[in-house]
Formats: structure tokens, C-alpha cells, sequence
């Protein structure tokens, strides 16, 4: 959608405005607010959209790589217009994701990384959480908005859909203590109750704007606030990050996703 050829997702270049993941796939790092353009991914055909296989091989033989997504871990489908996780499991995906999804550990995040004052908007449907050996019950089982995602260490995540029924604002940074997870540390912003029904479709929104106290974030569901919070100590998470889903022990389908710039 950035009107960059394969080869310049793949390989990147400062004249194509691409920075580098660790895995050598190349991400949008551009932040000029006066070129902003909305974000709205499309979903067409049936197949595997990409995966954590193409994320770790990016010039792999028959990797899928999208032009708009990145998924460090699991697979991503399209179905009839939507996206899909596929059915959770956990177990190695390959290049197709023939044998396995690995969705039970779902990660999703916009190559686009010019995200700042930013509102995210999509339909979702969840299927109950499931369990597998390697993903236990855990009260965090469900679905989550990542705004200002600078890495896997440092992002905001708005979980709208928890296993123990609560909605939840954090913050990661990155941390080396004891309680970390993958090199970073969660905070909890602000936290409430509220509960969505599964296999039915929901409409979610999230935002971030910085203002003169922080960040202040919001997270909406069916068109009812559920939780907003100012977050005093952002730190570096005050700049632009990308946008994606992070999805734990549970089958998600979702559409009419958009990003747009808060005014």
C-alpha cells in the first residue's frame, strides 16, 4: 500500500524510508505528520496473508511476506475479506502454516511505524480461550490493541478482551528484573471490568494522544468508553510507534480495521 516493491520490503534502504527489525525485515519509519495517510489494510483472497516463519526467514524460499503486516509470532489468514489467526495451536508453522498456526501466541504489528496521535478502529469476533501444552490458562487469555509499538520491549497494550473479564491499560519498557517478559517490563496504566460476548462481532477503538500531562489512551467498546486513563510517566513512548493485535489462547477473526490520525 506504500507503493514500495517487494524487494524494498524485504531489503529496505534510507531512500525507501526503512528501518530494519531484528530479523532483517524491513518496517515504515517515516513520522512526517504533514504526509500522514490512514491505514487501512485489505484483506483480500483466501490464504496465509504471513506468518512467524516469513518474519524469521524473510528471504526464505516461499516466504509470505505482506506489505503491511508483520507477524513475530503465528499466522495470519484472509478470509472472505477478513483476518484470521486460524485455529490456536502451538507448534512450528513453516513457510505455509500447513501443519500448525502457533496462533496460540498471536503477535500482529503495522510495518508502519509513524503511528503518534492516532485513533484504531476494527470489527472483532473471538472465540472462547483454549489451552494448549505449551500455553497454559492464564488471566490475560484473549485479545489486546497495541499502540505505540516500538518493539517487542516497548509499546502500550489495551486489552478489550480477557479471560477474567477485565480491561486493562500497560505499558512495556524495557526491563532485565526478574518479572520481565522478553526483555521487557508491563506497568499497569488503569484498569476496569467489562466483559464481551464471544462469537459475536464487536466493535473496538482505541486512541493515543499526547498532551502537556502524558499520553492520554482510551479504549472503546461498541461505541462505550470502557477505560481512559493518562499515562504521567511515558517516557520514550511519547513518539510514533506502529499499530497491531496481540491475541493469547484464542481464535480471533477481524475487519474494517483502520488507523487514522487524531487532529
Amino acid at each position: 500500500m506504500d507503493g514500495l516493491t517487494r524487494r524494498q520490503l524485504l531489503w529496505g534502504g534510507a531512500a525507501a524510508g526503512l528501518g530494519a527489525t531484528a530479523a532483517g525485515v524491513g518496517v515504515w519509519e517515516s513520522s512526517d505528520d504533514d504526509d500522514f495517510r490512514d491505514f487501512r489494510p485489505r484483506l483480500g483472497g483466501e490464504r496465509l496473508v504471513t506468518n512467524e516463519w516469513a518474519y524469521r526467514n524473510p528471504a526464505g524460499r516461499g516466504a509470505h511476506q505482506s506489505s503491511d503486516w508483520l507477524a513475530t509470532s503465528g499466522s495470519l489468514f484472509a478470509r472472505g475479506g477478513l483476518g484470521w489467526t486460524g485455529r490456536p495451536d502451538a507448534g512450528p508453522t513453516g513457510p505455509d502454516s500447513a501443519g500448525a498456526t502457533d496462533s496460540a501466541v498471536f503477535r500482529l504489528v503495522s510495518r508502519r511505524r509513524d503511528f503518534g496521535p492516532v485513533t484504531v478502529s476494527f470489527r472483532v469476533r473471538l472465540r472462547p480461550p483454549v489451552t494448549t501444552p505449551r500455553t497454559p490458562k492464564q488471566d490475560w487469555d484473549g485479545a489486546h490493541i497495541w499502540l505505540r509499538y516500538h518493539s517487542p520491549q516497548e509499546l502500550y497494550a489495551l486489552s478489550f478482551s480477557r479471560r477474567d473479564g477485565s480491561v486493562v491499560i500497560k505499558r512495556k519498557v524495557p526491563s532485565h528484573d526478574a518479572e520481565s517478559v522478553d526483555g521487557g517490563g508491563y506497568a499497569t496504566v488503569a484498569e476496569g471490568r467489562h466483559s464481551i460476548g464471544y462469537d459475536h462481532w464487536h466493535h473496538v477503538e482505541a486512541t493515543a494522544v499526547n498532551t502537556s500531562s502524558g499520553v492520554r489512551l482510551r479504549l472503546a467498546v461498541d461505541g462505550s468508553e470502557v477505560l481512559r486513563a493518562i499515562d504521567r510517566t511515558p517516557g520514550p513512548l511519547t513518539a510514533p510507534g506502529g499499530v497491531g493485535l496481540r491475541v493469547d489462547n484464542t481464535e480471533l477473526w477481524f475487519g474494517d480495521f483502520w488507523a487514522r490520525r487524531v487532529a
